[in-house]
């Protein structure tokens, strides 16, 4: 549990960091910098899985949207939003989940539309204020297509995990995918990014070194350990304990402002979308 903790703190911190030290930073060359330190860390874990270069191209196809294009979105967000906002947004990536869970399983209900409405309702209150609504509507867009990209690649990653062996665990898994989604932000970059003028202070690239080393190898690292010591109530506890810690550092330790009744009903309304996606419903077996 104590790894848990530890890596909700690492991660809320991210959020103010990136608002206040890198926003004016192309997003994209971020998203490479960090993930290829991250894959510099993983590199002593890369193993060929057992289905050889097949199942290591799935993994590395999955980190590609998991990591890659999920970060891309994620510090794009930033130009646009708060840093709190960017947290309390992140909420919904469980919803995300049971919706893909159940669209996977054939088990669709009308629960998740209302979830949705939920949802949508929640993001209106989080974001509405006096001040233009263009930019916020499009740092909102990004982070619901990161956390799409991220709740895919994890229902991906949890069906192609089966095929792993003792010889090739997780760690080597990670690799894969930092390497994958290194490989994809990389070449997104050769569109998006003028290298020429990417020019980051030293204390920008002490964050960014932070994001790479710290918050992603060294977070995903202890929360893989971590998540296999506790029970799924605590797991889910603690996966969404990041998103209240975020906003808090963001308001007290970044010294953002908000509305914090319209912050919290914002709030209230996204979780309770997360929560209703998330019930199960129980199947009937066949006698």
């Amino acid at each position: 549990m104590l790894r848990l903790l530890l890596v909700s703190l690492l991660w809320a911190l991210s959020f103010g960091l990136i608002k206040q030290e890198l926003t004016g930073l192309d997003p994209v060359a971020i998203a490479t910098l960090r993930l290829g330190l991250a894959a510099i860390l993983f590199v002593p874990w890369l193993r060929w899985p057992p289905g050889g270069a097949p199942l290591a191209a799935t993994f590395m196809g999955i980190g590609a949207v998991q990591f890659g294009l999920m970060y891309a979105a994620y510090l794009g967000a930033f130009r646009h939003l708060a840093a709190h906002e960017v947290a309390l947004f992140t909420v919904l990536t469980p919803l995300y989940l049971a919706v893909f869970e159940a669209a996977a399983d054939r088990r669709w209900s009308g629960r998740h539309v209302l979830a949705a409405t939920l949802a949508v309702a929640g993001a209106a209150v989080a974001i509405w204020s006096d001040r233009p609504i263009a930019a916020k509507l499009t740092g909102l867009l990004l982070i619901q297509l990161s956390n799409l990209c991220f709740a895919a690649g994890q229902v991906a990653y949890r069906r192609a995990r089966p095929r792993l062996t003792s010889a090739a665990p997780d760690r080597s898994a990670f690799a894969w995918l930092m390497l994958g989604g290194l490989i994809a932000t990389a070449l997104l970059s050769l569109f998006t990014t003028d290298w020429s003028a990417f020019s980051p202070t030293l204390r920008q690239m002490g964050v960014i070194g932070y994001l790479g080393v710290i918050a992603t190898a060294l977070g995903f690292f202890l929360w893989a350990q971590g998540s296999v010591e506790v029970n799924a109530g605590v797991l889910a506890a603690f996966n969404n304990a990041k998103v209240p810690l975020g906003v808090a550092c963001s308001l007290i330790l970044f010294g953002e402002r908000a509305d914090l009744g319209q912050l919290v009903l914002g709030f209230a309304l996204l979780a309770a979308a997360v929560a209703l996606a998330a019930v199960r419903t129980p199947r009937l077996e066949k006698p």
